[in-house]
């Protein structure tokens, strides 16, 4: 059991929090969440002993195993598997003892005895294939786990570190920033593997969905104080909402976010082709009145300024071979972006998403077919890189002038205060300034030119969840298009119409929705029915990840006849039934039978009815053949047995 009384801490001069009190059980899962800067890896350092309280008691009870990722990039010749494998230090120790005992010809049966019967109790014999699964799971093809550390770079890295505390049999398990180097896959399985953590887990995330997917309760750090909720990070925001909407200065605020959304839709509910848009907006409207109480208090608050034009057709690639020098990552690219568009891209980490963005953005990765853009079509582009572009040297008001020469210096404060630059902080070099601070001046800068169509490449990373939320709000109210690659499902699902996957070399429509990623994912990894993971196969024994994909391409490619079939009937059956409601609502009329003039209406709606109800009939058989065909097909082992 964690148990924290009365506890304060302090990091120089400034107090983080004071008085806090609260006690995690095992099987409780914990989110830590708060500002940047409230002290969430502090309470971290504090909990491994790298630091001490200033005031309380800390109490971890006797022989508590912590584990946490390690912040710094490991390096060296070691297999990525063997030093997975040393996050279980008392697998280490035992196996360190069975090779002394060995090496000694050690004849003490009692003692080799005890030694081999922990290796057994601890299933110390599958620790290998465990670990294997581990890098699976975080995305490594199974021929890699045997290369050195050195081999992979840094984000790979970062995965070892987080593969390696997972690794480890703890009852305490500290993650801070945990999906920072992970594609959505790999986040979807690490949710999994958390949420079925036995012990007791503290984890620091900014994305609210994962934080959902994991957590029992929330710590929430805020004015030095820490007050903890029972629930997911959703109903934490529903206990602060109604807290904060006692506030009618707070509440209004909120308001007026809505009402910007509202004057969206009064404008286009009605016009045919802003009526999709118009939609989302609404759903969005209906989200933002449970949330957005939760965020009054943000300190960003920004809106993307209206283009000066709205071209129709904004983008196309046709044909489009897309890679780099002689090597090419997608094929047969057909992509067009209109005005309104809002694309949200899937894929694992590699798939070739954001060589998708370049080929967008700028065309430098289109190796061969057309990139089309409109006449007055304006790109913003977002991608990390551009960090590394910001001038060192200058200051944000010396990058923004680049782009507002024309503007006031009151405008000009007022414009960076709203991503949380005030004071004299604005005429600061930036070279000093966090991951965070630099991705917020970048989305300054890109706003300030006025796109038409925004290309944003993972902005969320590095930002955390205030800032992610008013993001999410500023592109909920933004009228131009945009694609956006984002392992952060909130954003996606909250700003993103339809969605494009990235995969096998190609790039298509998703035809189901975000939450439906994670069971596409578990059905292309069981297509062709290709075997699980063996956990006895040493690794590199198991089918490579590229075969699978080969494989699993093959059967897609020919399932995709009989499932556009099923489909087909089915939307057949719903169009008949919801026709049949309707001609029963108009055979309900009384007037239809007492008017002499309407007999043969009458007649004729009982005619369709009939006709509908057997179309109905006709269907189920179709659709029940299909069905079984689709089945057979997909399961080649027993049509042949």
């Amino acid at each position: 059991m964690l148990t924290l009384s009365q506890v304060s801490l302090r990091r120089g001069p400034k107090l983080l929090f004071e008085d806090a009190s609260f006690q995690a059980h095992p099987g409780q899962r914990v989110g830590v969440v708060g500002a940047n800067g409230s002290g969430k890896s502090s309470l971290f350092a504090m909990l491994l002993g790298e630091i001490e309280a200033d005031e309380g008691a800390v109490s971890l009870g006797s022989h508590c195993v912590t584990a946490h990722v390690r912040q710094e990039s490991p390096h060296g010749q070691q297999s990525a598997i063997d030093y997975v494998m040393d996050g279980d230090r008392e697998l280490r120790e035992v196996q360190a003892a069975i090779a002394q005992a060995e090496a000694r010809g050690d004849h003490d049966a009692s003692r080799l005895h005890d030694v081999y019967e922990r290796m057994e109790h601890m299933d110390g014999y599958r620790a290998e294939s465990r670990a294997a699964r581990l890098l699976d799971g975080l995305g490594f093809e199974p021929d890699s786990v045997r290369q050195p550390v050195d081999h992979f770079s840094g984000g790979w890295r970062m995965r070892l570190n987080l593969a390696q505390s997972l690794m480890c049999r703890s009852d305490l398990l500290l993650l801070d920033e945990p999906t920072n180097h992970l594609d959505l896959p790999a986040i979807l399985w690490l949710e999994k593997q958390l949420a079925a953590y036995p012990g007791i887990l503290l984890i620091v995330s900014h994305d609210r969905d994962f934080l959902d997917g994991v957590c029992t309760r929330i710590a929430h750090i805020e004015h030095q104080r820490v007050h903890l909720y029972t629930g997911d990070y959703s109903e934490f925001e529903r206990q602060r909402s109604a807290q904060l909407a006692q506030q009618q200065a707070l509440y209004a605020r909120q308001q007026k976010d809505i009402a910007h959304l509202q004057s969206f839709v009064d404008r286009f509910r009605y016009k045919a082709s802003k009526a999709k848009q118009a939609q989302s907006r609404l759903k969005m409207m209906e989200r933002m009145t449970r949330i957005a109480p939760a965020h009054v208090d943000s300190p960003f608050r920004f809106h993307f300024m209206q283009p000066d034009k709205q071209p129709n057709h904004l983008l196309k690639l046709h044909r489009g071979v897309l890679g780099y020098g002689r090597q090419t990552v997608l094929e047969g690219v057909e992509l067009s972006i209109s005005a309104g568009d809002r694309i949200g891209l899937l894929g694992v980490n590699g798939a070739g998403k954001s060589t998708l963005v370049k080929a967008l953005a700028t065309g430098e990765t289109l190796l061969s077919g057309e990139r089309i853009t409109g006449r007055h079509t304006r790109i913003g582009y977002f991608a990390q890189h551009q960090l590394d572009q910001l001038h060192p040297e200058m200051s944000p008001m010396d990058h923004l002038q680049d782009y507002a020469r024309e503007d006031r210096e009151a405008d000009q404060r007022a414009y960076l205060g709203r991503f949380g630059f005030g004071g004299e902080r604005i005429f600061e070099p930036v070279a000093p300034f966090s991951g965070g601070e630099k991705a917020r001046l970048v989305l300054a800068l890109m706003i300030r030119q006025k796109p038409n169509l925004l290309l944003l490449d993972e902005p969320t990373n590095h930002l955390d969840i205030e800032m992610r939320q008013a993001l999410s709000v500023a592109l909920m109210e933004y009228s131009g298009a945009l694609v956006v690659i984002a392992h952060d499902r909130h954003l996606l699902r909250s700003v993103c119409d339809e969605l494009v996957i990235v995969h096998d070399g190609g790039a298509e429509r998703f035809d189901r929705s975000l939450d439906d990623y994670s069971d596409w994912l578990r059905e292309r990894e069981s297509a062709g029915s290709l075997e699980p993971l063996d956990e006895s196969a040493a690794p590199g024994e198991t089918m490579s990840r590229k075969q699978q994909r080969q494989a699993q391409a093959l059967q897609r490619q020919r399932l995709k006849p009989l499932r556009d079939r099923v489909r087909a009937i089915e939307t057949d059956m719903e169009r008949c039934r919801k026709e049949v409601t309707l001609l029963d609502e108009k055979l309900m009329d009384e007037t239809l039978y007492s008017d002499p003039g309407r007999v043969e209406e009458a007649s004729e709606l009982s005619r369709q009815r009939s006709a509908a109800r057997e179309r109905i009939q006709e269907l189920e058989w179709e659709w029940l053949e299909a069905s079984e065909a689709l089945e057979a097909a997909d399961s080649p082992a027993e049509g042949q047995s």
